[in-house]
């Protein structure tokens, strides 16, 4: 592996093997999502707990602040949206200069395996690794289900995560399921954990955010359970605890009902 891809890989993943990414991605497909409608402002409470932001160039030009970031993996892949004939659907939609010209740590895009445009998509993920390997630039591969959301099974994800990783993926983000294991065991690349729709209670999300640590993930990339909570910071700072410091669940839980009190004062 070259220096380059080193260096921005450890920007991502700290020293101790795992990370906390944070993406507000999601207007490129939803539009104006729901707490997301600023996203500058949404994100700038939770800067000090994640380690790196996942976004659009749209986004990052207009919303975040260059001299208080946080490393960013750039959103590069779209073309749908939520009113449209299939989220699958999708082009590579940034240029190899924008991300340099961007300071990207890393770049993500989706690829859709097993739908009507897979060979679109994995094709799509092979010109990008192409062109970014060539400036040392890391590619993350997000197995995206569109509206699918059966898909998340331990069989379908394991083979995604495999594509993804022998066409060149230095990270894969996915879901997690029931035998996680089966899914990291077969990936030889690290794997982050998507948090997809809201969950019900927060015990929920650290739970499977535990779990998936225990069993081969390095982190999570997760937005929408923390974001959308009533309580966001309390959320970021009790599931940095689960990943930078070994917090139980349990632990996680009595961090955030701590937090959450407080600010209710």
């Amino acid at each position: 592996m070259d220096w380059g891809i080193k260096n921005r890989l450890s920007q991502l993943i700290q020293r101790d093997g795992r990370c906390f990414f944070m993406p507000i991605d999601h207007g490129y497909f939803q539009g104006p999502t729901s707490r997301l409608e600023r996203p500058g402002e949404t994100l700038k409470p939770l800067l000090p707990y994640v380690d790196a932001v996942f976004v659009t160039r749209g986004v990052l030009r207009n919303c975040i602040d260059p001299a208080r970031s946080k490393p960013i993996i750039l959103r590069v892949s779209g073309g749908t949206s939520m009113v449209g004939e299939d989220l699958a659907n999708e082009e590579l939609t940034t240029s190899i200069q924008e991300i340099i010209r961007l300071n990207a740590s890393a770049v993500g895009m989706s690829i859709f395996v097993g739908s009507k445009y897979e060979k679109q998509t994995l094709a799509n993920l092979a010109r990008l690794v192409d062109e970014c390997e060539n400036y040392g630039i890391p590619v993350m591969a997000v197995t995206a289900v569109g509206k699918e959301l059966e898909k998340r099974e331990a069989r379908y994800l394991a083979l995604c995560c495999r594509i993804a990783a022998e066409l060149g993926a230095r990270v894969v983000k996915t879901y997690w399921c029931e035998n996680f294991e089966k899914v990291t065991n077969g990936c030889p690349v690290p794997i982050v954990m998507a948090g997809g729709p809201k969950c019900r209670t927060e015990l929920e999300v650290f739970e499977f955010v535990y779990d998936g640590l225990q069993k081969g993930a390095v982190g999570v990339n997760l937005g929408r359970n923390v974001w959308q909570n009533d309580h966001p910071v309390a959320m970021a700072k009790a599931l940095r605890a689960i990943i930078h410091q070994k917090a139980t669940p349990k632990e996680a839980n009595d961090i955030y009902q701590e937090i959450k009190s407080k600010t209710k004062k």
